[in-house]
């Protein structure tokens, strides 16, 4: 039954929207049907744009994630396991983690121009705070059993990071890492409304001006669906490399 719903929920969804758009209660140029709105992303894939676009903002989350992922990562861990670092870069983070990406979208035209290089910075910021906070509270809660054992037999330091801490602390970190995924794609839209030539969130802003309501839909949808795809696909690697949660 539940599988049966499930099933049933996207196609009602579809149903409803269409209903609705066609029924006179809101304005169909506006709030076109899901029918137009298949129609204008058949055309925008005739084109040859939709994969062009979908490939550069694909690219933007990819290079930012990853940047971002790693620098939290290695510096969550970092201060999280030495209180010197802590007190250093703790104070700075918390003073920058609440400004959100958007509110640099003028400071990074101005340094960055409308290169790429500053869309990778606006997605790297909206990742590397999530990331860093998840290794950093991870690392702190490890068993401390663990890491006397680890004591006693005579680990070495860098290998109490590697083999000790991160291990333990992974749960925490993808946890993170799979609320970055979500973050990135928000992000995404602010870097390409911040100048581009080509982009998913570019081309919902283009078709804005020109009242192409059918592409603009069909921009937002293929953003949810890239969006739940990797949300997905980053569910399934967690769970096969934490396999112990």
């Amino acid at each position: 039954m539940n599988r049966f719903v499930l099933a049933l929920s996207v196609p009602l969804f579809l149903c409803g929207w269409e209903v609705i758009s066609r029924s006179g209660i809101v304005n169909v140029i506006l709030f076109p049907p899901p029918s137009t709105v298949a129609i204008a992303l058949v055309n925008w894939l005739s084109s040859g744009q939709l994969l062009t676009d979908f490939a550069m903002s694909l690219s933007r989350v990819v290079v930012g994630f990853a940047a971002g992922a790693v620098s939290g990562i290695l510096i969550g861990i970092v201060t999280g396991r030495y209180v010197f670092a802590a007190n250093l870069l703790g104070p700075v983070f918390q003073l920058l983690r609440p400004i959100p990406p958007i509110a640099f979208v003028p400071i990074v035209i101005l340094w960055f121009g409308l290169g790429e290089l500053g869309k990778y910075f606006l997605v790297f910021w909206g990742v590397f705070f999530t990331v860093w906070i998840a290794a950093h509270l991870g690392v702190q809660r490890v068993d401390e059993k663990l890491i006397r054992a680890a004591r006693t037999l005579g680990t070495p330091e860098h290998r109490m990071l590697r083999e000790v801490l991160l291990p333990g602390s992974l749960p925490y970190i993808f946890v993170g890492l799979r609320t970055s995924v979500g973050i990135s794609f928000y992000t995404l839209v602010a870097a390409e409304l911040a100048g581009t030539f080509a982009g998913l969130a570019y081309r919902i802003d283009i078709a804005q001006q020109n009242l192409q309501m059918g592409q603009m839909m069909g921009g937002l949808v293929m953003l949810g669906i890239i969006a739940f795809a990797a949300d997905k696909v980053f569910s399934i690697v967690a769970n096969r490399i934490v396999w112990w949660q």
